[in-house]
């Protein structure tokens, strides 16, 4: 008995329905799992108020939210993309260097905390977003300005 491989019945593997008129358009941001990873929390911190509104809406469609909260979220990808040219615009060097590390670290964050400090510190001083982790502890210092992370394969100094 031979096995099959399993095969495509179409070459194009995407809706192509257009969006209907009253949805606003939006281009993708077009970016990988590392820039966006890495951007995520200025992301969050520029977007916030489109976020909640989005989730809000999610929430309030009880799991029919795809076409209802279109409105939304995209919003939410226009704020994100905004961000991520910012950053490109104005740190590029920074940006790339981390998010190139969490590539080449299994998106480990504790591995890139060096260059991610050299990122924060210029898209704060250059764009005014800070980095904040949600939910956490109060009285602690946060997880990415503690000068050694527990898991890191560098056991010393990060930056």
């Amino acid at each position: 008995m031979s096995r099959r491989q399993p095969q495509f019945n179409q070459h194009i593997l995407i809706d192509t329905t257009p969006m209907p008129d009253e949805i606003p358009k939006v281009q993708e941001i077009g970016a990988t799992s590392a820039p966006l990873m890495s951007a995520s929390f200025f992301i969050g911190d520029r977007c916030r108020a489109y976020n909640d509104d989005y989730m809000k809406c999610k929430d309030e469609a009880n799991g029919r939210g795809e076409l209802e909260c279109l409105t939304e979220g995209r919003k939410v990808t226009r704020c994100a993309a905004s961000v991520i040219k910012d950053i490109n615009t104005h740190c590029l060097k920074q940006f790339t260097a981390h998010w190139e590390c969490l590539e080449n670290n299994n998106h480990r964050m504790f591995d890139c905390r060096k260059p991610e400090m050299e990122l924060n510190n210029c898209v704060f001083e250059k764009i005014g977003l800070k980095k904040h982790i949600p939910n956490s502890p109060e009285g602690q210092t946060p997880v990415h300005l503690r000068p050694k992370q527990l898991y890191s394969r560098y056991p010393g100094p990060q930056y």
